[in-house]
């Protein structure tokens, strides 16, 4: 079997396994190996083919990482409990200060901690800053706009 054809049967491979996966990762490497398989009519060194195979899969791997990346923050929506993060809630069991209590935002009652130095006392309005596992971390709020 000529080298050409391994080349190009690993490039399709990697590209069929990049079909099933996400991330560009198996992408570089079947690119990588149909222009190794091309170049490969040209140079029959087997050591200069790898070369080849290395150089091109290294170059298409960082640059469709960055890529993807460029992609995936364009259209990145917080989800889940992540999506709370800026949301206006009341707190309906006393927050202390690192002591867990309980807020309720749109309707959904959530564990809570304060990183501030004042206790969150039931009714205070509060606004969601961050996410710690299951606990919301929280801060009071002077104003029901969200961010």
């Amino acid at each position: 079997m000529n080298p050409w054809m391994i080349w190009v049967g690993i490039g399709v491979i990697c590209i069929t396994i990049e079909i099933f996966t996400p991330g560009f990762f198996f992408l570089s490497f079947g690119i990588g190996a149909v222009l190794t398989g091309v170049v490969s009519l040209l140079i029959h060194d087997l050591a200069a083919q790898i070369s080849v195979y290395a150089v091109v899969t290294f170059l298409l791997f960082i640059n469709l990482r960055k890529l993807s990346k460029k992609l995936e923050s364009k259209n990145s929506v917080p989800t889940n409990v992540f999506a709370l993060k800026g949301k206006i809630g009341v707190v309906i069991k006393d927050v202390g200060v690192n002591q867990r209590g309980y807020v309720k935002i749109g309707g959904e009652e959530w564990s809570a901690l304060t990183h501030q130095t004042e206790r969150l006392a039931v009714g205070t309005l509060i606004r969601v800053i961050d996410v710690e596992g299951n606990k919301l971390i929280v801060e009071k709020s002077e104003s029901l706009e969200e961010e």
